[in-house]
């Protein structure tokens, strides 16, 4: 029986990388995102039979009606991978970022529980392992300077996932956290700095989905990175803030 999977944030980057290697892997994917018209080529590219769904990952009543007819299609999904986000750099000392901080935070924190709350039931009603995978960040794991709204949002969705597996803890649901560094997507080819151990999306996909096959409860990718989060979590607050404080910032105004 081929494999179900549910994908948002489908149109590009990641979430593109993910649905071309479940294709590949003989799955029936449902394709979220919001441009449209990228998802109708991703799914002809893909040979066509997968299910396209236009919508924002804020919209939680666009979701749950995805979720139905994805559901009634493909039958509950073998795993749901929340990647949709968003990333700009965001100063508080500017009122006028106000708006891009909390549509960040919309979209990388509630657009995560969005994308999981409608599928969770039918999931735990049928037999077999299942997934609910978030996209975090390694930004997440400390501050990052001019990246306020980024690194909170992805800090929240590390926690969250860590709340849900938990609560999930018993059935036949597992929750994967994963955590990418440098990831070559159009989101990090505007960062106008040096981005160590930067990994092709489509390396990064097989990658994840080895960690979503072994059910990892919390990754991070490339492994380079994750050696370097550890560290990061080691330092004292006065030789972080030392060594950061003039590191360099993410582009602002990307999504006014």
């Amino acid at each position: 029986m081929p494999q179900a999977v549910f994908i948002t944030g489908a149109s590009s980057g990641i979430g593109e990388a993910l649905a071309v290697y479940y294709a590949a892997q003989g799955a029936r994917l449902g394709l979220a995102g919001r441009r449209g018209e990228l998802l109708d080529q991703l799914n002809a590219r893909l040979g066509g039979g997968h299910a396209c769904y236009p919508l924002d990952v804020t919209d939680a009543g666009a979701l749950a009606r995805a979720a139905r007819d994805f559901i009634a299609r493909f039958g509950p999904p073998d795993i749901v991978i929340a990647n949709a986000g968003a990333s700009a750099g965001t100063l508080t000392e500017h009122p006028g970022d106000l708006a891009a901080f909390r549509r960040i935070m919309d979209i990388n924190v509630y657009g995560m529980a969005a994308s999981f709350s409608p599928f969770i039931e039918a999931m735990r009603q049928t037999p077999g392992p299942r997934r609910l995978v978030g996209i975090a960040s390694v930004a997440g794991i400390r501050g990052l300077p001019g990246a306020e709204a980024y690194s909170a949002s992805k800090a929240a969705a590390i926690s969250y996932l860590e709340s849900l597996r938990l609560e999930m803890r018993g059935s036949n649901i597992r929750v994967v956290t994963i955590a990418p560094g440098y990831i070559a997507t159009p989101m990090t080819e505007i960062n106008p700095y040096p981005m160590p151990f930067l990994l092709p999306a489509p390396e990064a996909a097989r990658r994840f989905a080895r960690a979503i096959r072994r059910g990892r409860s919390y990754v991070v990718i490339p492994w380079q990175m994750g050696v370097v989060a550890k560290l990061l979590r080691l330092l004292p607050n006065w030789l972080y803030d030392r060594l950061f404080a003039r590191a360099p910032r993410k582009p602002r105004d990307l999504l006014r």
